[in-house]
């Protein structure tokens, strides 16, 4: 019999409307019959903490699942801010600063992921629900956490109050603020990024407050996918007649920690070949439009960027006419940036932001459209798909 038995509930039909503005986002490890291609790899567990419930009043159907790979301090505060909730697991994807024996002095159940098959995001939090399950079947609910975020006070009890005051809703999530906004230009980009509008949404990040029904209803996660995969995951819940929403209430703190451009380069890479694949995957997606998206990151990042750079060459080993070439093609470069940063700056975002917004937004058409490349490349040739990370090991 499959670990997650498909008992699902009836839902409310509809679609949610609002879109979720920037969303810059396993093979179930204890299967024993396969989910997404049938990948089987039997994770190392540690069952040693699942804390008794008794002591924590309202949350004995709540699981909560954190995920990380070398976050270091991050993680501890991740792991302090969650002391409340009884059933905690943490899933960990080969990281090197100490992440593991700083759980499991947190009394935390650790699952650590082998390889292969290769590590995702997917993957660990497919792991992290199947060692909870296990351990408790009758679960309804669960928290997904990344290791980066600190879960603010009064969180669950606002995202659970939701939940069960409608049946039609597979997850809930609130507002994730940045911890240091101030520290980088890309880190104040990331506070805004997370701000989505209150209300029904299109689609949720990391963190989320899940109904478990709704999770098996759509077997889970991708776990092939090495970013994107809660995205992807919301447009099928939503295909399935379920609504997603954004509470008004604080839920994390999240660290990035972006403070150098080509940390900055390595994200927006990821996010181009995220958006490849679900595109790829969900041909018929228009709230949002994935299949849109990626033609305007083919068309600046691939075309446009491509003939500025021939004119270029042109212009200094053939002919100096060419300058003039390479002006037109520049030119709606600044154009389109001062039209973004127009736009942030009438949604109330400072000058210094704003201006680095619409600049960004456009360049890392360049990276983006790079990512999505390695993932055509990899789907067409049979290749796994590598993880694409910004943060190195942080020593706890």
């Amino acid at each position: 019999m499959a670990l997650f038995p498909k008992a699902i509930p009836d839902v409310d039909n509809g679609h949610s409307r609002r879109r979720l503005q920037a969303r810059d986002f396993l093979a179930i490890e204890l299967f024993d019959a396969s989910i997404w291609q049938g990948r089987n790899a039997t994770a190392a567990i540690d069952p040693g903490a699942m804390s008794d419930t008794s002591d924590c009043s309202g949350f004995e159907r709540l699981g909560l699942v954190v995920i990380g790979r070398n976050e270091g301090e991050r993680l501890a505060r991740c792991l302090r801010s969650v002391r409340a909730v009884p059933n905690r697991v943490y899933v960990d994807s080969g990281s090197t600063d100490g992440s593991v024996a700083l759980a499991r002095s947190e009394g935390v159940s650790v699952v650590e992921l082998p390889v292969p098959p290769k590590f995702t995001a997917a993957r660990a939090r497919n792991a992290g629900l199947a060692q909870l399950l296990a351990a408790s079947p009758n679960l309804e609910f669960v928290q997904m956490v990344d290791g980066d975020c600190e879960v603010q006070s009064g969180w669950v009890d606002a995202g659970l109050a939701a939940l069960h005051a409608d049946s039609g809703l597979a997850l809930v999530f609130g507002w994730t603020r940045e911890r240091y906004p101030d520290v980088s230009i890309y880190n104040a980009l990331c506070d805004d990024e997370w701000n989505a509008p209150i209300g029904e949404s299109t689609g949720c990040g990391g963190n989320a407050l899940f109904r478990v029904s709704a999770l098996r209803q759509v077997d889970f996660y991708n776990a092939s996918m090495i970013a994107g995969e809660d995205t992807e995951l919301s447009m099928r819940l939503r295909k399935r007649g379920w609504r997603l929403r954004r509470l008004d209430a604080e839920m994390t703190l999240h660290d990035a920690a972006i403070t150098r451009f080509p940390q900055w380069w390595s994200r927006t890479r990821r996010s181009g070949h995220a958006y490849g694949e679900m595109a790829f995957l969900h041909p018929d997606a228009r709230d949002p439009h994935w299949p849109r998206t990626v033609r305007r990151i083919i068309f600046w990042g691939g075309v446009m960027s491509t003939l500025l750079l021939i004119s270029i060459v042109l212009a200094l080993i053939a002919n100096p006419r060419w300058w003039i070439v390479t002006v037109l093609v520049l030119l709606p470069w600044p154009i389109r940036m001062a039209q973004l940063a127009q736009r942030q700056r009438r949604r109330g975002l400072s000058l210094k932001v704003a201006r680095a917004s619409g600049i960004l937004l456009m360049l890392g058409k360049i990276p983006q459209f790079h990512g999505l490349m390695s993932y055509h490349r990899n789907r067409l040739t049979g290749r796994e798909s590598r993880l694409i990370e910004y943060k190195g090991p942080e020593t706890v």
